[in-house]
Order: structure tokens, then C-alpha cells, then sequence
């Protein structure tokens, strides 16, 4: 059984970017070319064949000390995107939070360490589109050394950045002491 609440804690300070950890995966760029990018448009629903994700995402922001929110406690099955930040498929790097699991059991990306290259996200916007990106590594983070720029920066292509809590669980402080960051650029 999974125990903690499983909150993120990934702070929104602009922190040098560390190379990826041993053991993260990675695969050639496949985004698409930067003149194809979409207009902004609210995701509603994320899907990951591979892990059995079929998600809804709510809007978060910031928090007054300038970390991350989450979604709700209380819906640990819902992932939330980061509406400061670009949407999926409009030009830049969107990002998308979720919980590990909650003090009921796993939460929308339990297995989200389990991607590998190649793996394929949807995103459904509130426009209609469906965006799909494919998974060009998966890293794990201790949490004061959190790759801001790689997750959080710009750039003209559609990219995505997944993340979760991970690593190992520390009762003290009631929390996880890694991030697990999925990287994806968009493939159509």
C-alpha cells in the first residue's frame, strides 16, 4: 500500500539546469516544425496509453511563495496544467502536474517513471483538438536541484513536461524528496 499524500513541491525559481540523472531515458527530437504550432486553448484531458492514464486536467497556478499547485487533494485522479505556461501545442513548454498517490492508494501518474522514449500523450483541448506528443526521456529530480529552465522554458516548438513526485518518501517531512519529469515533444 502507498502511503503520504504525495503533494509536489517542484518551486518555480529559476535554478541552473543540472544534466539528466543516470538511468533517464532519452530519444531524438520528433516535434514538429515550429510553424505549426497551435493557438492557446485550455486542455481538458490527458491520455497515456501506456500506463493506463485517461485523465481529466483542471487549470493551477502558483502558490504565494511561488511553488506549484496541484490539483485537489480530494480528486487525486485529475492532473493539473500549469495556466501561466504555454498550452499543449502552442509554441513553448506546457506542463502538467499530477499526484503519485494519495492516502487512498495510487493517483493519475503513479507509473509515470514507467514512459520510455517513444510512448505517446494526448492531450484534448477545449477547442477540440487532440494533440499528441511522443516521450523523449523521463529523469528523476531531488527536489532542490529541479530542472526549472529545461521544464518551464520557451522555445518555438509544441513540447510538453509531465510531473510527479517520486524517489523516496520522507516521513518527517511528509513528502517525496524527488520529482519524476516526463520531457515530450509534439508529434502531430
Amino acid at each position: 500500500m502507498v502511503t503520504g499524500t504525495g503533494l509536489l513541491a517542484a518551486g518555480l525559481n529559476l535554478a541552473p539546469t543540472p544534466p539528466p540523472r543516470p538511468g533517464s531515458t532519452a530519444a531524438p527530437d520528433r516535434s514538429v516544425s515550429p510553424g505549426t504550432a497551435l493557438s492557446r486553448s485550455v486542455p481538458v484531458r490527458v491520455e497515456i496509453p501506456a500506463i493506463s492514464v485517461r485523465a481529466e486536467v483542471v487549470p493551477v497556478a502558483a502558490d504565494a511563495d511561488g511553488r506549484l499547485e496541484v490539483p485537489p487533494l480530494d480528486r487525486p485522479t485529475v492532473a493539473g496544467w500549469y495556466r501561466p505556461g504555454a498550452s499543449p501545442g502552442e509554441a513553448g513548454n506546457a506542463v502538467i502536474v499530477g499526484h503519485v498517490d494519495s492516502l487512498r492508494g495510487p493517483a493519475v501518474f503513479f507509473n509515470l517513471g514507467r514512459l520510455r522514449a517513444g510512448d505517446t500523450i494526448r492531450v484534448t483541448r477545449s477547442d477540440g483538438e487532440v494533440v499528441t506528443f511522443a516521450v523523449d526521456g523521463v529523469g528523476s529530480y531531488p527536489k532542490d536541484r529541479f530542472p526549472t529552465d529545461r521544464v518551464y522554458g520557451g522555445g518555438a516548438a509544441a513540447r510538453l513536461r509531465l510531473i510527479t513526485c517520486g524517489g523516496r518518501f520522507d516521513l518527517r517531512q511528509g513528502d517525496y524528496l524527488d520529482n519524476i519529469v516526463v520531457f515530450a515533444s509534439r508529434v502531430r
